[in-house]
C-alpha cells in the first residue's frame, strides 16, 4: 500500500523540517519531494502535513504515520538483509572517539551488523590522538575521530563549532576558570588551554576523566566547565554565554584508515560511516542552530 520511497521522503521532510531541506538530504528536487508527499497522502487518504507559506507541521495522522513508516522501512531492510545473504566475513578493528560513540555511531553499527552478520567488530573507544597512534602501530583498521582544522590526516566528514559548556548557560566565571577535561593528548584540552592563555585568563583543572560520562558528571556536579563540539553536547549541558570566555574555533570529524586499499569488510564499514555522514552533519548543524 505504501511505497518505501515515498515513506523515506516523508521521514526526511519530518526530520529536516521542510521540503527543500529534505530534497537536499535525499538529492531530489523540491518539486519531486512535494510530489512524493502528495502521492503518499493520496495512498493514505489523509492529510499528513499542514502547510502554509511559512510553516510546515505534522497533522495527527502525520504523527501516526511516522511510526508506521519506520516500522515498514525497518521490516524492508531486515528482509533485504536476510535474502541478500552477505558473504562478507572477517574482523574489523574500529577506533572511535568518545563523543561520536555517544551520539553518532551506535545506529551505524547496528545497521552494519544487521547487514553483514558474518563480520566481527572489535571496538576501541578513546581519545582521537591515542587512537591515531594505535592505528599507526597496526592495532586498528579504522578510526572515527577528530582533528584540528588545517590538519590533513583522514577524510573530512563534517566540521563542528567548539563551545564552553556547563549545566547553566548564563553563569559567568572569574579567574581561575574551573576546567573539566580529558587527559593529554586531548585536542579539546589543547585548544582550550591555548585559548585561555592567549586571552590572559587563568585556569584551574578541577577534574580529569578519560570518558565523556565522567566529564558530564563532573560538569553537572558543578566542578567546572568543559569544551566540546556543539552539535554533540552531552545531555544536560548547554553552551555558555559568558563573553569573557575566549572563542575556541572549530573541530573536524574525520574517518582515518590504516591502508590505502582496505580489505572488503573494512571498506564496507568505512562506506557505511561515510554514507551516514550527511545525516550526522545535518543533525549537528541543527543542534548548533
Amino acid at each position: 500500500m505504501f511505497d518505501p520511497e515515498l515513506l523515506r521522503t516523508f521521514l526526511a521532510v519530518e526530520r529536516t523540517g521542510g521540503f527543500t531541506a529534505a530534497g537536499r538530504e535525499l538529492g531530489l528536487r523540491q518539486s519531486t519531494v512535494s510530489g512524493h508527499i502528495a502521492r503518499l497522502e493520496q495512498a493514505a487518504g489523509r492529510e499528513l502535513f499542514r502547510r502554509d507559506t511559512r510553516n510546515l507541521a505534522l497533522t495527527a495522522d502525520g504523527a501516526a504515520m511516522i511510526g508506521f513508516a519506520r516500522a515498514i522501512l525497518d521490516a524492508q531492510a531486515q528482509a533485504a538483509a536476510y535474502f541478500s545473504e552477505s558473504t562478507l566475513t572477517g574482523l574489523v578493528r574500529l577506533g572511535a572517539s568518545d563523543d561520536v560513540m555517544a551520539r553518532a555511531l551506535p545506529d551505524i553499527l547496528v545497521e552494519f551488523q544487521r547487514t553483514h552478520p558474518g563480520v566481527d567488530l572489535e571496538l576501541t573507544v578513546g581519545l582521537s590522538e591515542s587512537l591515531k597512534s594505535r592505528m599507526a602501530a597496526g592495532e586498528l583498521d579504522l578510526v572515527f575521530g577528530k582533528r584540528l582544522p588545517g590538519e590533513k590526516h583522514g577524510t573530512l566528514l563534517w566540521r563542528d563549532r567548539l563551545v564552553w559548556a556547563g549545566p547553566s548557560a548564563a553563569r559567568e566565571f572569574d579567574d581561575p576558570v574551573p576546567f573539566v577535561t580529558y587527559p593529554e593528548p586531548s585536542l579539546t584540552r589543547q585548544r582550550a588551554l591555548r585559548a585561555l592563555k592567549h586571552a590572559g585568563r587563568a585556569c584551574r583543572v578541577t577534574c580529569v576523566s578519560d570518558s565523556l560520562l565522567g566529564l558530564r558528571a563532573a560538569a553537572l556536579a558543578g566542578l567546572g566547565i568543559i569544551v566540546h563540539a556543539a552539535g554533540v553536547l552531552p545531555d544536560g549541558l548547554v553552551p555558555l554565554t559568558d563573553p569573557r570566555l575566549p572563542e575556541l574555533g572549530e573541530l573536524d570529524f574525520v574517518l582515518m584508515q590504516r591502508r590505502t586499499r582496505l580489505p572488503d569488510p573494512v571498506q564496507a564499514l568505512a562506506d557505511a560511516i561515510a554514507a551516514d555522514a550527511r545525516r550526522l552533519s545535518l543533525q549537528t548543524t541543527r543542534a548548533v542552530l
